[in-house]
C-alpha cells in the first residue's frame, strides 16, 4: 500500500479573524530590540547626569530641565498607549468628535504654565497635597488627596494604559499577556527608581520622538491608502459591514462624523459638554495633577516652564491626525472586523460583544505597514505604555514620601523655582507664541465644527 507522502494542507484562516497568527520578521524584531536598548542607556545615563541624592534631585530632575524635554514629557506623560487604542476606536466608531478632548487639553496646559505656575513657584511647593498643607493648614485634608491620588493613579490611569497595551500585545505578537506585561514592568521600574525625574523625563522625550515618528508615519501610509482627506470623506460613510442586518440602523456611520460640535440633544457628544463640562476635568487633569505640575517644576525658570507647556500645546493637535484619522481608515479597509454590529459576530472577531472598534489601530498596524515599520510601531505603542507608567511611578512616589502629614521645618524647605522673574524678551516671545498657538486651536475647532 502506498504511503500518502503529500504535505499536509496550511490551515484555512477565517476572514473574521481580526489577528490571525503571524510570526514576527527579523526586521521587526530588531527594531524592538534597538529600542529597548536605546532607551534603556538614555534612562541609565540620566542617572548618572543628575544628582539623586537629594529630595530636588531626585523628585524635581535638579530643577535645571530646559524647556524642549519638560514639553516632550507633559506630551509622553499624557498620551499613553489608551490613547492609540482608544482614540483610534473611538474615530472609528463615530468620527471626530473624540479629539475634542485633545483640543480641551491644549487651552489648559496652557493655563497651567501661564496662572497656576507662578502661584505654585511663589508658595514653595513641589506637591498638590503640600500647597493645600500651606493654603489651609492642617494635615487631614492633605493626606485624604494624597490616598486620593494614588488610589486614581492605581484605579484609573496605570489600569487603562495596562489594559490597551495589552490589547496591542496578546493581538500582534501573541506573547503570553503576563509575562509581556511583567517584563515591561520591570524594565521601566528599573530606570525610573534607578533614576528618578531625571532619568522619566529624558526618556520620555526619546519616547515622543519615537511615537512622533511611527505615528506620523503609518497617517501617511493610512491617508495614501483611501485617497488623503478628500477620499476619507466619501468613504468613511460606506464603511459598512457586509453582515450587517440591512434594516438595522446598528453599525452606520454618524452623519455628523466630521464634525467635532455637535447637536446638544442627540448627539454622542453634544457641544456644551464640550465647552463647560469637559472642561471641569481638564482644568484638574493639566493644572492640579501632580504627573502634569511635577514636569513644570523640575523647569530651571518660569520661562522655560512656559516654553515645555507651549511645546506640549502645540503636540496636542497631533493626536487628531495620528490617531483619529487613521481610526477612520482602519474601518474603511477593514468594515467586517473593524466596523462589526452582530453581537455574536464581534464576539468572535474580538471576544467583545459591544463591537471591535479597539483593534482598528492595531489592526491597521498589522495589516497595512511593511516589515521593519510594524516593528517601529510595535515599539510606539511600548513607548506610549512607558512613558505614561514611569510618569505616575514617579508622581505616586513623591506623593507618598512628601506627604505623610509631618510638616518639615522652614530650614529644610528646598525652593522650588528660584524666582519668578523673567527675562522681557523671552516673556514677549512667549506670549506671542500662546497667541499663536490659540489661534491654531480655534481656527481647527472652527474647520471642524
Amino acid at each position: 500500500m502506498e504511503s500518502d507522502t503529500s504535505s499536509p494542507e496550511p490551515p484555512q484562516t477565517d476572514p473574521l479573524e481580526a489577528f490571525p497568527q503571524r510570526s514576527l520578521e527579523p526586521g521587526d524584531i530588531a527594531v524592538l530590540v534597538l529600542y529597548f536598548l536605546f532607551v534603556l542607556a538614555v534612562g541609565l545615563w540620566s542617572t548618572v547626569k543628575t544628582k539623586r541624592d537629594t529630595v530636588k534631585g531626585y523628585f524635581l530632575a535638579g530643577r535645571d530641565m530646559v524647556w524642549w524635554p519638560v514639553g516632550a514629557s507633559l506630551f509622553a506623560s499624557n498620551v499613553g498607549s489608551g490613547h492609540f487604542v482608544g482614540l483610534a476606536g473611538s474615530g472609528a466608531a463615530a468620527g471626530l468628535s473624540v479629539s475634542a478632548y485633545e483640543i480641551n487639553g491644549l487651552f489648559f496646559v496652557l493655563m497651567l504654565s501661564w496662572v497656576f505656575l507662578p502661584i505654585y513657584v511663589a508658595g514653595q511647593v513641589t506637591t498638590m497635597p503640600e500647597y493645600l498643607r500651606k493654603r489651609f493648614g492642617g494635615n487631614r485634608i492633605p493626606i485624604i488627596l494624597a490616598v486620593l491620588y494614588l488610589f486614581i493613579y492605581i484605579f484609573t490611569k496605570i489600569s487603562v494604559d495596562m489594559y490597551a497595551g495589552a490589547i496591542f500585545i496578546q493581538q500582534s505578537l501573541h506573547l503570553d499577556l503576563y509575562l509581556a506585561i511583567v517584563g515591561l514592568l520591570a524594565i521601566t521600574a528599573l530606570y525610573t527608581v534607578a533614576g528618578g525625574l531625571a532619568a522619566v523625563i529624558y526618556t520620555d522625550a526619546v519616547q515622543t520622538m519615537i511615537m512622533l515618528v511611527g505615528a506620523l508615519t503609518l497617517m501617511g501610509y493610512s491617508f495614501a491608502a483611501v485617497g488623503g482627506l478628500e477620499g476619507l470623506k466619501e468613504k468613511y460613510f460606506l464603511a459598512l459591514a457586509s453582515n450587517r442586518t440591512e434594516n438595522s440602523s446598528c453599525g452606520l456611520p454618524r452623519e455628523d462624523a466630521f464634525h467635532i460640535f455637535r447637536d446638544p440633544v442627540t448627539s454622542d457628544l453634544p457641544w456644551p459638554g464640550i465647552l463647560f463640562g469637559m472642561s471641569i476635568p481638564s482644568l484638574w487633569y493639566w493644572c492640579t495633577d501632580q504627573v502634569i505640575v511635577q514636569r513644570t517644576l523640575a523647569a530651571k525658570n518660569l520661562s522655560h516652564a512656559k516654553g515645555g507647556s507651549l511645546m506640549a500645546a502645540y503636540l496636542k493637535v497631533l493626536p487628531l491626525f495620528m490617531m483619529v484619522f487613521p481610526g477612520m481608515v482602519s474601518r474603511i479597509l477593514f468594515p467586517d472586523q473593524v466596523a462589526c454590529a452582530d453581537p455574536e459576530i464581534c464576539q468572535k472577531v474580538c471576544s467583545n460583544p459591544s463591537g471591535c472598534s479597539d483593534i482598528a489601530y492595531p489592526k491597521l498596524v498589522l495589516e497595512l505597514l511593511p516589515t521593519g515599520l510594524r516593528g517601529l510601531m510595535m515599539a510606539v505603542m511600548v513607548a506610549a505604555l512607558m512613558s505614561s507608567l514611569t510618569s505616575i511611578f514617579n508622581s505616586a512616589s513623591i506623593i507618598f514620601t512628601m506627604d505623610k502629614g509631618k510638616e518639615e521645618p522652614m530650614s529644610k524647605v528646598e525652593p522650588v523655582i528660584a524666582s519668578l522673574e523673567e527675562n522681557p524678551l523671552i516673556k514677549t516671545l512667549l506670549d506671542i507664541n500662546l497667541i499663536i498657538c490659540l489661534s491654531c486651536a480655534i481656527f481647527l475647532l472652527g474647520y471642524f465644527a
